[in-house]
């Protein structure tokens, strides 16, 4: 079915949102990550991490205790509560896709048949709102191979699906992993395009005691840990020879590449001057050896989740052109704090942000400034197709 296209649509492609089957399966786990409740607690609770077992094991004696992990509100878990945020943000299409861990904590022979059930019901979500939600599926990565392409093929027949969401672990050993080059081709075959998005950030050890004590906050993990995070798992690829191995794959990397679009430079000379690297990179047959900057420019997108003029205006550059990306919410992540403009239900600063860096990057009103907000996507994605 073919829609009709909205002038100036308004595309969010990092949205995410957990759907009740995936719920269910974590609420009935008794190792991380897990779903637990608690009386002081009006939402559900998702603990994700191992040094959140502490805190978790003392909240379950201790009602008075802080609680561990995060709420998932209705804003995670709820299709009418996305709506509602799309609402009244002026977003005209949202691209869903599952937040971390994904189902990359499942045993090998249950990992296919709950991709199936979630990516369904993925496909069920948007084909209640047509024209207004896709999705980026889920693949079962724990699972034997044929049963992880067995799940590419899935996708590809589900009408709303129009990539993958991937974290930078893979199969457990890095997106450099030779036992990945099967996945990366049928993807590229499939032209699904990969939606990367960090894991579960840097080792908290990198970040000091101070801020193991609570001091900081989650600033260093969130502002520092999941960028890096990225740009460690793409420059991986990159020295790996991923790219040219499947030149046809296409990433879409989450927050606007980390911090590719500012060392991207530095990897490029840091390989011109690593004669071992040199010569194995230089390329096979007598080809040259492509650099870092024409990957990101001829397979990479990057989202536009980075909440700042500067920032935005090096994605642009390091891709090559505002073509090359697409607006984003992080929706649920970067709530309102407090109840001050209706809280959950009120404006988000975090969206704000976003759109206020696109308008001073490239022009309010401008035709880059639209490409970024919602043009590169309906092309890219093949939206309302």
């Amino acid at each position: 079915m073919t829609l009709q296209i909205p002038i100036s649509p308004v595309v969010d492609i990092h949205t995410h949102m957990y759907p009740p089957e995936y719920i269910s399966i974590l609420s009935s786990r008794d190792t991380i990550p897990l779903v637990r409740t608690f009386p002081s607690s009006p939402d559900p609770r998702l603990i994700l991490l191992e040094s959140e077992i502490p805190s978790l094991e003392l909240a379950l004696t201790d009602p008075t205790a802080p609680l561990p992990g995060r709420p998932l509100t209705k804003s995670f878990t709820s299709l009418p509560a996305k709506l509602a945020f799309m609402s009244r943000h002026n977003i005209t299409t949202s691209v869903l896709s599952l937040a971390n861990p994904w189902l990359d904590f499942l045993p090998p022979d249950e990992a296919g048949a709950t991709a199936h059930e979630i990516n369904t019901s993925f496909e069920s979500m948007c084909a209640s709102e047509p024209g207004r939600l896709y999705f980026f599926g889920t693949l079962p990565l724990t699972a034997p191979l044929e049963t992880i392409l067995a799940s590419i093929t899935h996708l590809t027949t589900l009408p709303h699906c129009r990539g993958i969401i991937l974290g930078t672990s893979g199969l457990g050993s890095g997106l450099d992993d030779p036992s990945l080059l099967p996945i990366f081709s049928a993807l590229a075959t499939s032209t699904l395009p990969i939606f990367l998005h960090p894991h579960y950030g840097l080792p908290n050890a990198v970040y000091g005691p101070r801020s193991a004590a609570g001091e900081y906050g989650h600033v260093l993990p969130l502002a520092l840990g999941f960028p890096m995070e990225t740009t460690i798992a793409v420059a991986r690829m990159f020295l790996a020879g991923v790219f040219d191995a499947v030149p046809e794959l296409r990433m879409i990397l989450a927050h606007s590449g980390g911090t590719l679009p500012f060392l991207a430079g530095r990897i490029e000379s840091c390989v011109l001057h690593d004669a071992a690297l040199v010569g194995k990179m230089g390329g096979k047959e007598g080809k040259r050896r492509r650099t870092v900057w024409e990957v990101l420019r001829e397979q990479v997108y990057l989202d536009a989740v980075i909440y700042s003029e500067v920032g935005l205006k090096a994605a642009v550059e390091a891709g090559g052109g505002a073509d090359r990306l697409m607006f984003g919410t992080d929706h649920p992540f970067f709530p309102p704090v407090g109840v001050e403009g209706g809280g959950e239900d009120g404006v988000w600063e975090s969206v704000g942000l976003n759109v206020q860096a696109v308008d001073k990057a490239l022009g309010e009103g401008s035709e880059e400034a639209r490409m970024v907000m919602g043009g590169n996507a309906v092309r890219v994605l093949r939206l309302f197709e």
